[in-house]
């Protein structure tokens, strides 16, 4: 048997080696891709919010701003998405930190764990990015009984 590839690429008269295609490599591999903190945590937050037992991300006060600017006409543009989370990224890693609200009754660490999966996960595989960190912080309960501070309030129009 012989090899038809080894056949096929005789060198140029001369003896010189045979032709490169220019620019020199993988197309994939020129130039540089960036990746705004704005979209790591955008990514972090819809993949926090998809865990069972999160009722909402971000504290008190920032959730009810955030409710506020999204009542307001071109206020909210997808902010209340990033709402409770903030990135740090670097060239080949990111950082996360998430504020999140639990529902009452679920394990908050089997929830901090799930959350912490889900995000890495996430965001390790949209961005290629290495998260290096997922720091978890609790601010409160969402009790049965309480009002959510996220639905508008249905006398506003």
């Amino acid at each position: 048997m012989t090899d038809t590839a080894a056949r096929n690429q005789s060198a140029p008269p001369g003896g010189a080696s045979p032709v490169t295609k220019r620019g020199g490599g993988d197309p994939a591999t020129r130039g540089r891709t960036t990746i705004a903190d704005g979209v790591v945590e955008k990514i972090a937050g819809l993949a926090a919010r998809d865990v069972l037992g999160v009722h909402a991300m971000g504290s008190g006060i920032s959730r009810t701003f955030g409710a506020v600017r999204d009542r307001v006409p071109g206020g909210g543009s997808g902010k209340s998405v990033s709402r409770g989370v903030k990135a740090e990224v670097g060239e080949v890693q990111t950082a996360l930190d998430l504020e999140i609200v639990v529902d009452y009754g679920v394990s908050i660490t089997e929830v901090a764990a799930a959350v912490r999966e889900n995000v890495v996960a996430s965001v390790e595989r949209m961005t290629g990015l290495e998260v290096v960190e997922v720091n978890i912080a609790v601010s409160d309960v969402k009790l049965p009984d309480e009002d959510d501070d996220d639905e508008p309030d249905s006398r506003l129009q």
